[in-house]
């Protein structure tokens, strides 16, 4: 029997992308300044929606907090979030446009390049953070759009023993705190150098570690109880490197899970969905070097298809293309 109603809360942002496929990218004066479409579509996605979306794929229950508009768009969120079983009953509705991106696609190699806007009126704020709702979960995941609210959440959760991960994509005078707070930060490849000087993931990871404040999660140690029979070591820090797969420092021992071999279509959300499967192993008790493995699984896979949730791979061909546990 569960002790509590959903395995993940996720506090954060969520957008309608429209995806534009071209042969290349748009080069001012030169032929590639006018270009035909190869393909549009109309797909949701968002840093915390899609890492739920995956979560909900992974057979976990999911309920995302977060502020969606009254139009069309955020119809179309909500309809999105019902439709992969993601609670959305805490989630906002403001009289203002959802967020939304213009998604470009290089159809040579799958890279994109995303134009977005997001209304002011749209902020998560740290008042509306209801802890009752945070503490009916096993893990609290944020990101790093409305940094009070997610330092809000990440605090309530670690006050409260809950594990918190995180998406963390951008610096600002915040991220320190934003780190601090999380019990297990996950960042974007560029995030790491600029937080610490480090160009080598390895020694930036450890002394980003280092550096965050001992925190004991409710008592005095970093562990938390993820499973009735299962206790699991909360020390540990991941960064996202692209097509050159991942890094994961669990302890003192680094873990690094090369970039997987596939047909890449659109490297949309795949960091969002890497870090669901992340969410998914951790909370099923894998070791650190499989949850390493089953998450870059999961990000090459949602690169061989179209848009962000809409890449989200299933759980059976995460496990293939991971292969045997370590």
């Amino acid at each position: 029997m569960n002790a509590v109603p959903f395995d993940v809360v996720g506090v954060g942002a969520n957008s309608v992308d429209c995806v534009y496929r071209l042969p290349e990218f748009p080069h001012p004066d030169t032929q590639a300044a006018k270009l035909r479409i190869t393909h549009h579509a109309i797909l949701c996605g968002g840093q915390t929606t899609t890492a739920l979306c995956t979560c909900a794929a992974m057979g976990l229950r999911a309920r995302y907090v977060g502020v969606t508009g009254d139009d069309e768009n955020g119809t179309l969120i909500r309809r999105e979030l019902k439709a992969r079983g993601v609670d959305a009953e805490h989630a906002y509705v403001r009289r203002a446009k959802n967020a939304f991106a213009v998604i470009l696609v290089d159809d040579r190699r799958g890279e994109r390049v995303v134009l977005w806007q997001r209304d002011a009126a749209l902020a998560l704020q740290h008042r509306e953070i209801d802890p009752s709702v945070l503490a009916q979960s096993r893990l609290i995941h944020v990101d790093d759009v409305d940094e009070d609210a997610a330092i809000c959440a990440a605090s309530i959760g670690r006050s409260a023993g809950i594990p918190v991960t995180s998406d963390i994509e951008r610096v600002t005078e915040r991220t320190e705190e934003l780190v601090a707070a999380v019990t297990i930060p996950i960042f974007a490849e560029h995030v790491v150098e600029q937080l610490t000087g480090e160009g080598d993931f390895e020694r930036g990871l450890r002394k980003i570690r280092a550096q965050r404040r001992p925190g004991p999660l409710g008592s005095g140690k970093e562990e938390v109880r993820l499973k009735p029979d299962t206790t699991h070591d909360c020390d540990m820090s991941c960064v996202t490197l692209g097509a050159r797969g991942a890094m994961l420092l669990a302890g003192d021992r680094l873990h690094h899970a090369p970039g997987l071999p596939v047909e890449v279509v659109d490297t949309t959300g795949a960091g969002d969905v890497f870090r669901g499967a992340f969410i998914a192993a951790l909370l099923r008790g894998d070791s650190p070097a499989d949850i390493l493995r089953f998450a870059n699984a999961a990000a090459a896979l949602s690169c061989t298809r179209l848009g962000a949730i809409d890449g989200i791979p299933a759980m059976d061909e995460v496990e293939a293309l991971a292969g045997p546990e370590a």
